[in-house]
């Protein structure tokens, strides 16, 4: 034991006066860059907030049966499946009943936005990833970092530079929910067979024609998945963004939690339960779906 202290005695550690110096130095050029740039910054998101804030209304004053009426009908569309519908409207019908609607409705618009952005974001990258082995190179390590940073931890900076509200929580929630869509459309692109590539060049396709036509719809199975993986991780997210003002089924759970409500804790928890095994009921059987047709396209 003695010997293992004087080892670490003699380890090079950095002075705690230089180390309070550099925290000093970082937090100070941080607070000035968001009292510099962060109405700027806010103003920029400003479309967004109007068009969450629009569609969270949307939800809450349409009447509840034409929502489960519009779910159950995209449900159908998605996944060709009674049962599943019929789960949707009894899950939905529980959560009116227990009076967890509208919060319902706010988680719903969050993860719905999240969802679109991530999408819009995360695909182009994963696509970059696919087409150059230097950009999957350099954005890899970032993904990694963004998967096993704790989930308070994104909060801080994004706080400091925007406040407490909506924005702040969705951009906790993207950064959050992103990764898996980036790397599993790297994978699924990659994954896609070289002789079928090689067919459609054969065939005088252009690169952005094999990439439209044939690489993303080969790849769109595994893209699937990795959408699916990004909305659980995006609900997920949801009580902990309830910390810095994002409305919705999250902030009853922080409510219980502080307040030791036990009941109110466990049947909001359970709403976002179903929500998750809604989510995640339609997309895997959307992206099952997808891969048997492809699969008789090839066959046939």
């Amino acid at each position: 034991m003695s010997d293992e202290r004087s080892w670490f005695n003699t380890f090079p550690q950095m002075d705690r006066s230089d180390l309070r110096d550099i925290r000093k130095t970082l937090d100070s050029a941080y607070r000035d860059f968001s009292r510099e740039y962060g109405e700027l910054i806010e103003s920029f998101f400003d479309p967004l907030l109007n068009f969450l804030i629009w569609f969270e209304k949307l939800l809450i004053s349409t009447p509840w049966w034409l929502v489960i009426l519009a779910v159950t009908a995209l449900v159908y569309v998605a996944s060709r499946s009674w049962k599943l519908c019929l789960g949707v409207v009894v899950s939905f019908l529980l959560i009116g009943y227990f009076g967890m609607w509208e919060n319902t409705m706010r988680t719903m618009s969050i993860i719905f936005v999240c969802t679109l952005l991530v999408i819009a974001l995360g695909i182009p990258i994963g696509i970059l990833m696919a087409r150059s082995d230097r950009v999957q190179t350099t954005v890899t390590p970032m993904l990694d970092v963004m998967q096993t940073m704790p989930a308070f931890v994104y909060l801080i900076p994004v706080v400091m530079l925007l406040g407490i509200g909506k924005i702040p929580g969705l951009i906790a929630v993207v950064i959050y929910a992103i990764p898996p869509v980036i790397r599993l459309t790297n994978l699924g692109i990659r994954l896609v067979d070289k002789e079928v590539l090689e067919a459609a060049t054969a065939y005088g396709a252009s690169p952005m024609q094999r990439l439209f036509g044939v690489q993303l719809p080969l790849a769109m199975p595994t893209i699937m998945a990795g959408i699916n993986q990004t909305i659980m991780m995006a609900l997920s997210m949801v009580v902990i963004a309830s910390m810095i003002g994002v409305k919705g089924l999250g902030q009853p759970v922080l409510k219980s939690i502080t307040n030791q409500y036990f009941t109110l804790g466990l049947f909001n928890g359970l709403a976002i339960v179903a929500l998750a095994i809604i989510f995640d009921r339609v997309s895997q059987a959307y992206g099952k779906r997808t891969q048997r047709h492809l699969e008789g396209l090839q066959h046939g």
